[in-house]
């Protein structure tokens, strides 16, 4: 926040090379997704797993969603 809070020329080079690696990183990982699902369809088309592919193109209409590993505190403690 420091970046933010001091515009200097600096901070602002900070900022947005951060900016960038996280868009790239970003980029990548749904680069790596799309690869991964579209050999996961050729395969279940090749081994007429026709309910897996159908499934899986309704998914990839739905496009690349990213999902984070964050796990949030609760606040009622679960009773086992």
């Amino acid at each position: 926040m420091q970046w933010l809070q001091h515009p200097n020329q600096s901070n602002i080079y900070n900022l947005n090379n951060v900016r960038y690696n996280a868009s790239r990183h970003f980029s990548n990982m749904e680069k790596e997704y799309l690869k991964s699902k579209i050999y996961e369809l050729e395969t279940n088309s090749k081994t007429k797993n026709i309910r897996d592919l159908y499934r899986g193109i309704n998914n990839f209409k739905k496009g690349y969603q990213s999902r984070t590993n964050i796990i949030l505190r609760c606040v009622i403690p679960v009773v086992c």
